[in-house]
Parts: structure tokens; sequence; C-alpha cells
């Protein structure tokens, strides 16, 4: 393999969570269903100590899986950079130049093996763009342009404050104050992120984020500079806690939940919403705040 391809198989992982039905699997057979793998590729993942249960690298293929346990499989091979590529994109709404795809975790917005790429492929529709991106493990609504000159359009709109995007996020212990807005400048630059709680408890707060300007992990940072990091944050958040739900949950609970804008190409306007995903539910609800 050359190294350009073992780059671009290193930009994927596979990380999967065991549903209740799923309960009692071994790693091996859950592995090979889950991934459309053969029994003997999916041993051999294991066997190069590919594969982490809850963060905890796991080499036994007769592992038992229990509900919720979150499985993660580093992308060495191309079987899972395959399994990851073959996801099929949501599509949350579309117009004439435009279209909201529904960006799961654990996948670039473009690049190898990215969100773009799949939608292209999934549609086929080359010209297929990402008009911004989202954070790798960050899930939700993504505006894709479907030509050069509405790509251009909507860059030029998304450059000024005329996007109105929510997020949904899930922090570090009781944010006190049901809203408020933090201006805590980014590498020298005004940004401003308003936050609203939705649920809490002395563990964790629920809560939305609408944000006035584009910096990056703005909202990762903002919540951390008032010691309400995302759960799941390794960048801007907590590296250790007493706590073993904190240490557990495999990525950043941070979801675009809407995008809203004037339609750069027309007179219409284009919106979006991007519901919960399931691992952010599962998430809400080991801490005590979901159905």
């Amino acid at each position: 393999m050359d190294k350009a391809k073992g780059k671009e198989l290193k930009a994927h992982n596979a990380v999967l969570t065991v549903a209740r039905s799923e309960e009692g699997a071994t790693l091996q057979e859950f592995l090979a269903d889950r991934l459309k793998l053969s029994r003997r590729a999916a041993k051999d993942l294991i066997d190069q100590r590919q594969v982490w249960v809850n963060r905890q690298c796991v080499w036994m293929a007769r592992h038992n899986l229990k509900g919720g346990d979150v499985v993660e499989a580093q992308a060495g091979t191309a079987a899972v950079a395959a399994a990851q590529s073959q996801k099929r994109i949501r599509v949350l709404a579309e117009s004439d130049h435009y279209l909201f795809a529904d960006k799961p975790c654990g996948m670039l917005s473009i690049g190898p093996g990215s969100l773009e790429e799949a939608l292209r492929h999934q549609r086929g529709e080359d010209a297929l763009r990402c008009v911004h991106r989202l954070d790798k493990d960050t899930s939700g609504c993504i505006l894709v342009a479907k030509d050069d000159e509405a790509f251009d359009a909507a860059v030029a709109v998304f450059k000024t404050r005329r996007v109105k995007k929510l997020y949904d996020f899930l922090a570090v212990g009781r944010i006190e104050t049901a809203a408020s807005t933090i201006t805590t400048p980014i590498e020298g630059e005004p940004a401003k992120t308003t936050i609203r709680r939705i649920a809490f408890n002395d563990d964790a707060t629920f809560g939305s984020a609408r944000i006035e300007t584009g910096r990056t992990h703005q909202i990762r940072i903002h919540l951390a500079s008032i010691r309400h990091p995302v759960v799941g944050d390794r960048v801007h958040g907590l590296k250790t806690s007493r706590d073993q739900r904190l240490i557990r949950v495999p990525r950043q609970m941070l979801h675009a939940a809407e995008i809203e804008l004037d339609d750069p190409m027309g007179r219409g306007h284009l919106k979006a919403h991007s519901p919960l995903p399931a691992d952010f539910r599962r998430c809400l609800q080991m801490f005590g705040l979901g159905k």
C-alpha cells in the first residue's frame, strides 16, 4: 500500500453503540455484523489491538458485550474504511441549489471518507460541496451546495452574521442560570454565544447554544471558559474525572440542530432541523436527563 492510501485509511474509524437487542453478543460477532465483515476479518481487527470497548482496548474475540457499550474500531484496514464510507447520509431538506445533510458523528465534513464524498457517491452528483464544516465528532446539519455558483454565494453569506445556527449540547455540571451570553474573545477575535438551559441536575446540563460568530471550537471553548465543558470533549474538557460516566462518553456531546438563512441564490428561505442522534439521547439517559 502506498503512503497516500495509508493516510487516507487512517482518516476513518467506526464508533458503534451496542443496542439492547445485541446484548450478549461476542465482540467478534458484533463487529462482523455491524461492519459487514467476515468473522475472520473481525477477529483480525481484534488480534491487531485495533478495537476498544468503552475506551478500553479489548483483544478477546469472545468478549461478551452489554447494551450501551461503545465499541470503536480503529481504521487501519480497508474493510473498516469501506464500512464507514457506505453510510447512507440523510438529506434533511432540499432546494434547487442546496441541500441540508445530517452528518453522523465520527465522519469528516470534507476529504477522503467524508460526508461530502459519501453524498457525491450516494446521489451521483460530483459537484456537491459542503459550504461549511463541523468537527469530526460533532453531528447534525450541514449546508451543501449543488454547484460552484451556489457554493460561492453561500460562502459569502456565511462570512456575515446572517446565518442562524443552533446547537444542542450536554455540559458537565449544573449551569445555574437559565439563559446567558458568553463573549470571551477567541484567539483575540470577538466571539458571542448565547446559551439556554433545557434540563439539568447536579451532574450535567442539557442546553442549546446559538452562535453569532463562527470561531473554531467556539461553543466548546466558551462552555469550558465558564467551567462547564462539553461532556466528552477531550481537547477543551475534562481529562480525568471520578465520575466514570464522563470517561465512558466516546465523543463530545455537541449537535448542530438547526441552520437558517435566506437563499443566497433566490428570494426564498433555507432552514433545516436535525433531531438528536441516538448516541446523544442515550447519553442524556445515562445522566438522568432523558426519557
